[in-house]
């Protein structure tokens, strides 16, 4: 059984202009990479994963997660 891992590349990508083909490019891989690991259909590396934190300049944490990221514009706040 694998465990699901979550992550926010489309939405940094989509923030700062990037393509999926120039991220690839950027991190060495086939840009299909990129859509497979949007969609959850791909685990990276652990260095792929740093490098593609690194590539944003943020931290992995921010990128990566083994849970769910709540939606934009959800509270965290109980009412």
């Amino acid at each position: 059984m694998s465990e699901a891992i979550y992550n926010r590349i489309a939405m940094l990508r989509v923030e700062r202009g990037v393509s999926r083909r120039q991220l690839a490019e950027a991190l060495g891989v086939h840009y299909q990479t990129i859509g497979y690991l949007e969609r959850g259909e791909y685990s990276p590396s652990l260095h792929l994963a740093l490098r593609i934190a690194e590539y944003f300049g943020v931290a992995v944490e921010v990128v990566f997660s083994t849970s769910p990221f709540p939606r934009i514009g959800e509270s965290s706040q109980s009412a």
